[in-house]
Parts: C-alpha cells; structure tokens; sequence
C-alpha cells in the first residue's frame, strides 16, 4: 500500500513570476513488515549449477607448489622431493669426502717423496707454472713449490744483465729447469727448490783454483762483489765472491768505486769450498803487483842488504812495521821453516793498507827461498823465509802463524 502526501500551497507573493509553478508531489515506500524481512533472510540462497567430474581442471601434484615459507633459509619440498634431494646430498657428501680422503693421501705421498729427493740431494726437472715478483712457482706431482730469484741460476740474468729480473723469470713460464729441493716443510706447508744449488752440482766440479774465466759482476756489497763465471758452453752457470781484499792492489775503501754491477771482468778462481759450495776469486792476482815495481826502483837490491850475505836484517835505522817481528819469531816454530830475514824496506805513494798485512810474493821461489811482503800504511818490508815447503805450504804455515797472533 502507498499513502499519499501532498503538501500544502503556497501563496504566491506579488514578486514572484506570474506563471505559478505546477504543485510538487512527494511519494514514499512504506517499509515492509519485521516479519517479511526475518522471512527473507531465513530462505537458503539459490542453489548454484551443479559441476560435472569431467568439467574439473585436473589436479595437480602437491609437489608441483612448493610452500613459500622458508625453512632455515633453504626452500622446503614435498615429502617425496624432500627424500630424494636427501639421497643426492648424501651421495654428493660421500662421493667429496672420498675425494677429500684421496687428495690428502695424495699430498702425504708427495711429501714423503720431496723429502726423499732432499735428503738423496736428487735433481730434479720440473715445469715453470707461473712467475711473481719474488721467484717461480714450479709443479711437483701434486704440489706446487717456490725458487726464489736469489736461488735461480745467473744464466738466466746474464743473457741481459740490464733486463729486470722479473721480465727474465716470466720468459721462463712454460719451460723446466733443474733444481733440488733445500726446504720441505709439511707442518707449514713450505716447498722450497733452489736452481743454483742443481748448478752447482753439475758444474763444480770443472772449477780448479788457478782457473781463469771471464766473467760479470752481480750484487755488490761493502765486503766484496759476486761475479757470475762464463763456461766453455757460453753460459753463466755459477757465481764466485771477491773480496774486498782482492779487488785491487790499491786501497780498497767502498767496493762500489771499483766494480758495479753488470761489468764486465776477468778472475782467477783462489778458492773452492766444496762444503759451503762457494768460489773465492781475485781480479788483482792476474794483474803486476806494483809493490815489486816500487821496491826496485825506490831501494835497488844491494849486495850488503841480499839474503845472501853475511848480515841481511834491516840497518838498525830502519824501523820495523809494529808486530812483524813477533810473526817472524812464530815464523820459526813452523815445520820445515829453518830461518827468517828481513830485507828491503820502502814507501809507497798510496796506502795499501791501514793494518800489517803479510802477502806471499808471486815471485818463484829460488834456493829454497820464499819473499813475503809485510805491508801496512804506505810502508812495505820484504822478509825471506829460507824452508823446505812449497809455495802451497809456506801459504798454509803463514796462515796458521796469523791465526795465533792477535
């Protein structure tokens, strides 16, 4: 039912148009009964169409979506997906521990065996891996070991003495040398090889004292130089130290006046220590020893001051060096050393020593007599040992005499 409402009308003023607006007229609904609307809600909703089975979508398998929350950072599976991802890590873990297990077996057998090459002092030819600043780095078996560039062979560097020695060892990557092994630590995991020390036990054996080589100056320190010798094949293959002392017949104060590095220079070999592996040479035993020149120009050889006659000692003017007589007196303690003299004396007009210094002269030995030279400051005085010892044991008594006295 509707009801019916019409609202009043409204006078019209005098102002308003004079066509009268059609009168409004408002209708409403009336709101149905509480009974109606407790019906309605009570009544079930329309049924919806009924879906066939083969009008499904296809179920898919649970394994087909992973959930999306983690588990301890990995993504969790379906059960079945789960167990077989467990199967695989456990084969994976089983197949890298027996990997593990055979590495280490392997590195327990090469260093049993590096070891073994160290002690039989083996030589070894291995391939150059790769190179840095400090050395080489080599392949033994399973291991990789380290030469540094002291410990490399002066062939290498003496192809181009003014080449880096860094350009040098990286030409060498790919190739082999010869080395032995000087260091083989398992504990710390330390490989050491040295090529000098293979060079040395291929080579030294050619090395003789009074052998004469052309050579090349290495490394150059206050106490000496370090010269690489040339072989008859052409190549540096070992190294030898002049001392300072036998660097020149002049005073040697700074070795770096004299030598530098990359000269070129002719020694003769005065020493071989097997033992330490080491080469002692003279630039200055191959050249005149000007002291002779001086004495026979300054002090000719006159008959009253010769070995031979009646008196050879020094006129009483004739100061002696200090300490030179008490090494005479010690002199005559010797074997095979049966009377010292004393014979000329002169200055020289450059210092060749601040300290007594007491030389064998080159000169041959005549009647059974050797001249020693006794040298300190400017000043030089000959002494003649008459003896029954060759020139090598006059040498080796003057140094037994030399270690005694202080």
């Amino acid at each position: 039912e509707r009801a019916r409402i019409t609202t009043p009308r409204v006078p019209r003023s005098p102002s308003t148009a004079t066509r009268s607006s059609p009168p409004q007229r408002v209708t409403a609904h009336r709101s149905p009964p509480a009974y109606e609307m407790l019906s309605a809600s009570l009544k079930p909703p329309p049924s919806l169409p009924a879906i066939s089975p083969s009008s499904r979508a296809p179920a898919l398998p649970a394994a087909s979506f992973p959930s999306l929350l983690p588990s301890r950072g990995r993504v969790r599976l379906s059960a079945a997906a789960s167990e077989g991802a467990t199967v695989s890590q456990e084969d994976a873990a089983s197949v890298s521990a027996a990997f593990e297990e055979a590495r280490l077996a392997q590195f327990a057998a090469d260093w049993k065996a590096v070891r073994a090459d160290k002690d039989q002092g083996k030589i070894l030819t291995l391939p150059v891996l790769r190179s840095n600043t400090g050395g080489l780095i080599l392949k033994y078996n399973s291991m990789q070991g380290f030469v540094p560039n002291p410990l490399l062979s002066p062939a290498h560097w003496c192809k181009d003495p003014k080449r880096p020695i860094q350009d040098v060892t990286k030409d060498l990557v790919g190739s082999s040398v010869s080395v032995k092994v000087v260091e083989a630590n398992e504990a710390e995991k330390k490989l050491v090889f040295s090529e000098k020390d293979a060079s040395w036990s291929m080579y030294s054996s050619q090395v003789k004292i009074g052998g004469i080589y052309d050579g090349i100056v290495g490394s150059v320190f206050h106490y000496g130089a370090f010269v690489h010798l040339r072989f008859p094949d052409g190549k540096y293959h070992l190294t030898g130290l002049v001392h300072i002392s036998e660097v020149s017949w002049d005073l040697v104060q700074d070795v770096q006046d004299f030598l530098t590095e990359g000269d070129i220079v002719k020694v003769i070999v005065v020493n071989v220590d097997a033992e330490k592996s080491r080469i002692g040479l003279s630039i200055r035993q191959l050249e005149e020893d000007p002291l002779l020149e001086t004495l026979d120009k300054i002090i000719p050889l006159e008959p009253d001051l010769s070995p031979d006659a009646e008196t050879a000692s020094s006129p009483p003017e004739i100061e002696l060096l200090p300490g030179l007589d008490g090494i005479c007196n010690e002199l005559l303690q010797e074997d095979g050393i049966t009377d010292v003299r004393f014979g000329r004396q002169a200055l020289e007009k450059r210092v060749v020593s601040q300290d007594l210094e007491l030389w064998l002269s080159s000169v041959p030995a005549k009647d059974n007599q050797y001249k020693l030279l006794a040298r300190a400051g400017r000043q030089v005085q000959e002494v003649y040992l008459t003896t029954s010892l060759d020139q090598e044991g006059v040498k080796k008594a003057v140094q037994r005499v030399l270690g005694r006295v202080p």
